[in-house]
């Protein structure tokens, strides 16, 4: 057959000997078509040259090809890089994704998961800490119930005790828990951590899994080594900030997030303390650039690609009984020039 132009989709299903409707879907991937009338159209459509409407696809195709990534905030490196895992297996799937930030807003994730039922999604994907509200989950299961019941699909990330769906959980008390093991095994005894709010499950894990580690080794944290602030680098800069402002009682900070730490850096660099000869920082998280810093962050790193990409492949993976998946990801201690030995 000779290329023509203004090839249409008629003429494809013609030439294949299908129904316009078997084409669309061969092409389209919105529904199963048996192999051969598959082959078939696939073969006309290359002999024809054959170019889809893009916008009109995307609009017969909405329902099944959106996804919708909900997440704190795009602009942390942490969720750009689990996101970034998703649109990769949602881009080898003919997926389109559609990316959300709630700033940490309960309220506003749920209207975002409101506004995707309502534009018929077929995947809704949850990244980052659920909230220690017990209305909210019952507000959020409000609106993921019917939506799941009507063929949805939901995945989330370090999620574990909120919603019964299925999950990646990257095991941040386990993290937490060996850092203060690599840091107590560098002599470190006095020690402050600066988290975000622990209303987030992600923040409540990862603080109690360091602040067990180090009760296990006779090493206590007082109320005051522990600084709470927005779980952001100016929240990291203002509770490092708070510390010197009340004289430093520590040879280690721990930063239970990278961004955070990032921000202590900057704090301890203006108060003209240098690391890690007058204080050692870690983090946890591995964000690209803690490797590039001056010095590079010792931290925990999580395999944050890995974390959006699981994710993505478990809302693509059939689930017929509905049964809860959970797919667990360790960290890794990565010991790097911002910590130091001391002596005990």
């Amino acid at each position: 057959m000779q290329a023509r132009t203004h090839v249409t989709l008629e003429d494809v299903a013609r030439a294949a000997e299908v129904s316009l409707a078997t084409a669309s879907r061969a092409l389209n991937g919105t529904a199963p078509v048996r192999q051969h009338l598959r082959e078939r159209v696939l073969r006309a459509a290359e002999e024809l040259a054959y170019t889809p409407n893009a916008h009109a696809r995307a609009l017969a195709g909405a329902t099944h090809r959106t996804v919708g990534v909900i997440c704190h905030d795009v602009s942390d490196p942490y969720f750009a890089a689990v996101a970034g895992g998703i649109m990769r297996v949602a881009g080898d799937n003919g997926m389109l994704v559609m990316l959300a930030s709630t700033f940490r807003e309960p309220e506003r994730e749920i209207a975002y998961v409101s506004m995707l039922r309502a534009e018929r999604a077929a995947a809704i994907l949850l990244i980052g800490s659920g909230f220690e509200d017990p209305d909210w989950e019952r507000a959020l299961d409000a609106e993921l119930d019917p939506y799941l019941a009507g063929g949805g699909r939901v995945a989330v990330v370090s999620r574990h005790r909120s919603l019964k769906v299925d999950s990646v959980l990257p095991e941040n008390r386990a993290g937490a828990a060996a850092m203060a093991r690599s840091l107590l095994d560098l002599g470190h005894r006095r020690f402050a951590v600066l988290t975000g709010s622990q209303a987030l499950t992600t923040v409540s894990d990862r603080f109690g899994g360091f602040r067990d580690e180090l009760k296990k080794a006779g090493v206590r944290l007082r109320p005051a080594d522990v600084v709470e602030a927005p779980f952001t680098r100016d929240g990291g800069y203002a509770a490092m900030s708070e510390l010197l402002a009340r004289g430093l009682d520590a040879t280690c900070v721990f930063a239970v997030t990278d961004v955070m730490a990032i921000g202590a850096l900057s704090a301890l660099r203006e108060h003209g303390l240098s690391v890690p000869d007058d204080v050692s920082v870690a983090g946890f998280d591995d964000i690209p650039i803690v490797r590039d810093l001056t010095p590079p962050l010792t931290t925990v790193a999580l395999p944050l690609p890995q974390l959006g990409e699981r994710a993505m492949e478990l809302a693509l993976t059939e689930n017929p009984g509905r049964r809860r998946r959970i797919h667990r990801m360790a960290g890794e201690v990565v010991i790097r020039s911002s910590t130091r030995k001391v002596s005990p």
